[in-house]
């Protein structure tokens, strides 16, 4: 065993992660740096590729190019697709449109074609000259689909035998062929036409006798996606079937790829981590953004920002509406922030519950108004428990009875409605068209700023001033 796997192994056990260590990292760094080339590629010989574009990710763009030149002849072509977009066309430049194109046909059609949808026009054309015709045309065509489909994310190797073999011709033949993928969980079973019948998963496929048909053990149960499916409804099929492996069918109905569960799993990593970022009103360009320029980060987060500005100054407009009352009262603007924070609190448990209920389909039309009534009690619970919180704090504070119901009403009032608006603004949004993550925050607090400003400081100016 390797030093640096030795080293890695005791660091999993002894504090229980899995990945690299910042010693390790920092070793290859030095060591790139001194033009240590042998230690160099003695430290990563051992690196499982997700642990290679892990250190990529980790080393400056020096360092990067410098490691990619020292393990050119070893490249693992595993390593690109695990790559964050702006590292990858580092590392492509390092590589050269040579060694880049042979490294995508090693490559799993669909790990190619997500690879190549990431580069630009002129890049592609680059890299498809350097490539053999059949790569060529396989990236192509999976580029024809819309991007986030079943198309875009099958693979095109699979394996599919008529139903009138035997378990015994079909082991032959997979021993026999030299295209089978490289990994894959299931033998699709087909028709004369090629449409999928059914398939036969590995585990049941060698336990089963040499003599016995294939027709006898398949699943029927399985349901083919076609390849206009978005990704996300492939995802929740998984989910609710427990599958591995599905075929994909053409309009036809005929066999033309496979997605299997380990793109699956890709697939929801990055509709959650898409979910995470538009809550926090951040692009999705910048799953990358560790390492963007700061100009390019800078300029993408500038939208939302100006966006809560103006919400910000609507909310404002309100405050500004009894600033004579302000004036006469100085608790009012010490209470202020209180009611607005806690309403914005609230809300965002409610939205973030919500846009992770419309994301698994758990909230529909079919349950909309059980769901948005609990929320809508949820919130005049807290509203209430809160609100005598608050009440007496404000009482003992300040003195004044009437300043303490005042800010317990309006509390209460507030959690009441960011409560009701938490659930009902994102299914509103679904419900026309938008992406309820992206715009949901902002519109959540802009409501429970203006309501919170206005019940707390209309309630003042009638029961305080």
């Amino acid at each position: 065993m390797s030093e640096n796997v030795a080293h890695r192994q005791l660091t999993q056990e002894t504090e229980g992660t899995f990945g690299l260590d910042a010693a390790f990292v920092d070793e290859v760094a030095t060591s790139l740096l001194a033009d240590n080339r042998v230690r160099v590629k003695q430290l990563v010989s051992d690196l499982h590729y997700a642990d290679m574009a892990d250190l990529l990710e980790r080393l400056d763009a020096q360092e990067r190019r410098l490691l990619v030149e020292t393990i050119r002849d070893n490249f693992n072509a595993d390593v690109l697709p695990e790559l964050a977009e702006v590292v990858r066309d580092q590392v492509m430049d390092a590589l050269g449109f040579e060694d880049f194109a042979a490294a995508l046909t090693q490559l799993d059609s669909d790990d190619a074609v997500y690879v190549a949808s990431k580069l630009s026009a002129a890049e592609r054309a680059q890299i498809a000259a350097r490539m053999p015709q059949a790569n060529r045309l396989s990236i192509e065509q999976g580029l024809a689909y819309a991007e986030n489909s079943a198309g875009r994310l099958m693979q095109r190797e699979f394996v599919a035998v008529p139903s009138y073999w035997t378990v015994g011709e079909t082991i032959d033949y997979m021993r026999s062929v030299q295209t089978l993928p490289e990994k894959f969980y299931a033998v699709f079973v087909v028709d004369p036409r090629n449409r999928p019948q059914g398939m036969v998963e590995l585990s049941r496929l060698l336990r089963a006798k040499r003599p016995e048909q294939m027709k006898d053990l398949y699943d029927r149960d399985v349901e083919p996606v076609a390849l206009d499916m978005d990704q996300e409804d492939v995802a929740f099929l998984f989910k609710q079937r427990n599958l591995v492996s599905v075929p994909v069918v053409d309009k036809s109905g005929r066999l033309v790829g496979q997605i299997t569960i380990d793109d699956i799993v890709d697939v929801i990593e990055e509709e959650a981590q898409d979910d995470i970022l538009k809550l926090a009103g951040v692009s999705n360009s910048e799953v990358s953004s560790l390492y963007n320029a700061i100009i390019r980060t800078a300029s993408s987060r500038f939208p939302w920002l100006a966006i809560n500005l103006a919400t910000a100054f609507l909310a404002s407009a309100v405050v500004g509406l009894y600033e004579d009352s302000i004036e006469k009262l100085a608790a009012l603007a010490v209470l202020l922030p209180i009611v607005a924070g806690m309403g914005g609190n609230a809300g965002t448990q409610t939205l973030a519950t919500a846009v992770r209920a419309l994301a698994t389909r758990e909230l529909d039309a079919s349950n909309a108004f059980r769901v948005t009534s609990r929320e809508l009690f949820v919130g005049m619970i807290n509203g209430l428990l809160f609100a005598a919180i608050v009440g007496v704090a404000t009482f003992y504070w300040f003195d004044d009875i009437f300043l303490a119901i005042t800010i317990g009403a309006a509390m209460f009032v507030n959690l009441t409605v960011a409560g009701l608006s938490g659930i009902l603004i994102p299914y509103a949004l679904q419900k026309f068209g938008s992406d309820p993550a992206a715009s949901g925050g902002v519109l959540l607090t802009t409501v429970t700023d203006v309501v919170g400003f206005f019940s707390f400081l209309g309630l003042a100016t009638i029961l305080v001033l």
